[in-house]
């Protein structure tokens, strides 16, 4: 059975959901966690075609290893405002004599049960069955989830496409399983470092050809209306109540002399940013799956670098263009063994799991890269992209539903 803290955890995760990402429309749930004899649900009432959820077969995600309806799984099918229907994200309406339907908690209990268990039987459902911690007090209740919240948003997936995804999840369960030989072999990709891994990935390198990717080749083509565009960003912060913009987004750049101008955090907008400045440089960037992180421009001031680290995180790659660089290359990236001056308006591609450090030698003038980090399109599946992109974007909503700080709540 699923237990009441993970019910109150989906409950706190797709109420704020609903609220900033799209697909989850389960608008108004609410969980009385107080002690009182029932919790209620409250789902928009549907009007008009009603579409079941697909039947359990063995060839999608969350299938079961059956076919056999019973009785009561038709009975829950079929209840007023159908939670699964809700979760697969069919259209909705709101009526206008009523404003939702109330479920009682037996109701409410079946439906997530019946969700649980149809999506046990998927790839990622046993890699989390199969964790460490799995169905102890300190398992980790959002991965618990996982497989639920992933068979209703992706339903018709076919499981053959979902075996990267689940190895991602066992390692996010299990410390102690090993990296692949291409990370622990390679003294300059610290392993250590390693806290987000899909295994399978194809072979890597420090630099990649950044002529493989149309991101690359739309900024190098589209460089001058983005130096404009930035200058526009930097006139807006000027005079008396402007927001300088300009942050030190994370511990390790506060003392070296790197700052950004945020653009997308997480991989979504930001509330309130001047977008209508910087059309262009916007519409090239949201042409990508963006990770998360950040992306917007970054400056580097003279006679300053950023110290030798590595980002951990093998799904995604970072792209730089050079803005304004300094005269005679002084501005210099090293990653792993090999080292890239920066010419503006020429990108440069890299893996940050392998180590990387910069350094501006200029003793007069600053460095400007427009800094993108993007899912891995060169190894990953569009399917894998999507799963891993939405997987972010719970992570993040359950974080704030637990009333966890964020790095990046100033910029939010």
């Amino acid at each position: 059975m699923i237990s009441s803290t993970l019910k109150i955890s989906l409950t706190a995760a797709t109420l704020f959901y609903s609220c900033s990402c799209d697909g989850f429309m389960l608008s108004n749930i609410g969980a009385n966690n107080r002690g009182s004899k029932s919790s209620l649900f409250l789902a928009s009432k549907k009007k008009g075609n009603k579409k079941r959820p697909p039947a359990a077969s063995n060839s999608g995600f969350g299938a079961s290893t059956g076919n056999t309806i019973t009785k009561k799984e038709k009975s829950i099918r079929k209840s007023k405002g159908n939670l699964l229907a809700t979760l697969n994200d069919e259209p909705t309406t709101k009526s206008k004599s009523k404003k939702g339907v109330t479920y009682v908690k037996s109701e409410q209990d079946a439906m997530l049960q019946a969700l649980a268990e149809s999506a046990s039987f998927s790839p990622i459902g046993e890699a989390v069955s199969n964790s460490p911690l799995h169905g102890t007090p300190d398992a980790d209740p959002f991965y618990e989830l996982m497989p639920s919240l992933i068979a209703s948003k992706f339903p018709n997936i076919s499981t053959d496409k979902l075996h990267r995804v689940a190895g991602f999840v066992r390692h996010a369960l299990d410390e102690n399983l090993p990296l692949e030989d291409s990370i622990v072999s390679n003294s300059f990709r610290p392993h250590d470092d390693i806290h987000a891994y899909m295994p399978g990935l194809e072979e890597t390198k420090p630099f990649h050809d950044p002529a493989q990717l149309e991101l690359c080749n739309k900024l190098s083509e589209n460089i001058d209306v983005i130096e404009k565009e930035y200058e526009a960003l930097l006139s807006d912060m000027l005079g008396k109540g402007k927001k300088d913009r300009f942050q030190s987004v994370t511990s390790m750049n506060y003392d070296a002399g790197w700052k950004t101008l945020v653009l997308f955090y997480n991989g979504h907008r930001i509330k309130d940013f001047p977008y209508h400045l910087c059309p262009v440089t916007t519409q090239i960037m949201e042409s990508v799956p963006l990770a998360g992180r950040i992306a917007g421009f970054n400056r580097q001031q003279p006679q300053s670098g950023i110290p030798l680290h590595s980002d951990g995180n093998n799904m995604w790659l970072t792209c730089q263009m050079g803005i304004k660089v300094p005269a005679n290359e002084k501005a210099y990236i090293r990653v792993g063994p090999d080292t890239r001056r920066w010419s503006k308006g020429e990108c440069l591609l890299y893996d940050t799991t392998y180590e990387h450090e910069t350094m501006n030698e200029s003793e007069d003038e600053e460095r400007v890269v427009l800094h993108v980090d993007f899912f891995n399109t060169l190894a990953m599946t569009p399917a894998e992209i999507d799963i891993m992109r939405y997987v972010y974007s719970m992570r993040e909503e359950f974080m704030k539903a637990e009333g966890v700080a964020k790095v990046g709540a100033q910029i939010l």
